[in-house]
């Protein structure tokens, strides 16, 4: 069974922080090329590995990965925070 497409905002963090791949590779404890095939939606994270994502940058896993289009960040945020 194919799995479905998981899309995910990795990059979009990494930059925010100013960490390479490699950076971001050693601290989640996986290649840097690794990184680079989540980045690109060409691979999906075990469950583990996107805790491991969610918890360095500090957001909920599904903030982070989605199986819908992601929306800007920003949208986001302020969706979130009208419903609060």
């Amino acid at each position: 069974m194919k799995g479905r497409k998981i899309y995910n905002r990795i990059a979009v963090l990494r930059r925010e922080r100013g960490i390479s791949r490699k950076e971001l590779a050693e601290i989640i404890g996986v290649n840097s090329q690794t990184v680079g095939y989540l980045e690109r939606e060409e691979y999906n994270p075990s469950l583990d590995l996107a805790l491991r994502i969610g918890a360095y940058f500090g957001f909920p896993v599904e903030f982070i990965f989605s199986v819908e289009p992601m929306k800007p960040m920003s949208q986001e945020l302020l969706e979130r925070h009208a419903s609060d």
